[in-house]
């Protein structure tokens, strides 16, 4: 293909994209307050954990005991409903973006790459999800513990922007983090690490993770950290035990003499064999003798006569 042909094929499947994330945007803006076949909807999903907090943690404004997030701005609340609503249409869309990215770039690979390609793309997108919904399960606990910080000289009455906010930077912060170990993997596969290299560092790398959740997380709660630390060191220790399987069947199948030293012999070397004696020459056909050439003589045109 040409490079505008490239370029027409690239604008074709973002278009796609595009349309595919946008109707994903309107099915979760309505989906967001009400949802088919009985289904919980979707700002009662968001909303869950703060509203399985005790009641007398959270300020009650309606006087009915519903639980509610507050609106400050009149264009707070719309404003909400259309990032949740955009954020489920891109997840409710990534099959369809990732299919488009995945077929632009597989006619450039080989097909080994291709099928290291689409593990690691389907791994990557089992461990965000991962990550998310363990974010969203601890969420109960870390508010909790955060809500309940001098709650005997106040009451918390949070805003609907910035409870979305702290809760999608806590799913970021542990999808992204669930990558870590994929990334050792692909370093190890790549021949760049080795598990010779990190398997006495485990202390030095338990006590970074210990301190990346502690900085990373984003109320500092330390359920969160814990959760988010325990649960990074449990998976690079999966990807540690990766990375010496890995290793042992590369050693099995690396010749011996690939780890020896420039100065150093890599063993006895076989005598080498005599020269066989040539073949004789058979006998060379006589060559004919040349014939005279005609010579001209001093007068050129009695010749031609």
């Amino acid at each position: 293909m040409t490079l505008v042909e490239h370029l027409k094929e690239l604008r074709r499947r973002v278009i796609v994209s595009l349309v595919a994330v946008c109707v994903g945007t309107v099915v979760g803006f309505i989906w967001y307050q009400s949802a088919p076949f009985h289904w919980y909807p979707l700002g009662e999903i968001i909303r869950g954990p703060y509203c399985n907090l005790p009641t007398e943690l959270r300020a009650d404004f309606t006087g009915d005991g519903n639980c509610r997030l507050l609106a400050t701005g009149p264009f707070e609340m719309f404003m909400l409903r259309l990032k949740v609503g955009a954020l489920a249409g891109l997840v409710m869309a990534s099959p369809v973006w990732l299919t488009q990215i995945w077929r632009f770039i597989t006619p450039g690979l080989h097909k080994n790459e291709k099928q290291y390609t689409f593990t690691f793309v389907t791994l990557a997108v089992l461990l965000f999800v991962a990550g998310a919904m363990l974010a969203y399960f601890v969420l109960d606990k870390g508010l909790y513990f955060l809500m309940t910080m001098g709650s005997e000289v106040q009451i918390g009455a949070l805003s609907g922007g910035s409870y979305y906010n702290f809760l999608l930077g806590l799913i970021v912060v542990f999808g992204v983090s669930f990558e870590v170990p994929l990334i050792i993997v692909m370093l190890n596969v790549a021949g760049i690490i080795r598990y010779e290299q990190v398997k006495d560092k485990r202390r030095i790398i338990i006590v970074g993770i210990f301190i990346f959740a502690a900085f990373m997380t984003p109320g500092q709660d330390p359920f969160s950290m814990v959760a988010l630390a325990l649960s990074i060191t449990l998976l690079v220790e999966c990807a540690f035990q990766f990375c010496r399987i890995n290793d042992k069947r590369h050693a099995r199948n690396r010749p011996d003499w690939l780890d020896l030293d420039d100065d150093e012999s890599s063993g006895p070397i076989d005598a080498a064999s005599p020269i066989e004696k040539a073949a004789p020459i058979g006998d060379v056909a006589a060559v004919e003798k040349p014939k005279p050439v005609h010579t001209f003589t001093e007068d050129p045109f009695n010749d031609v006569l």
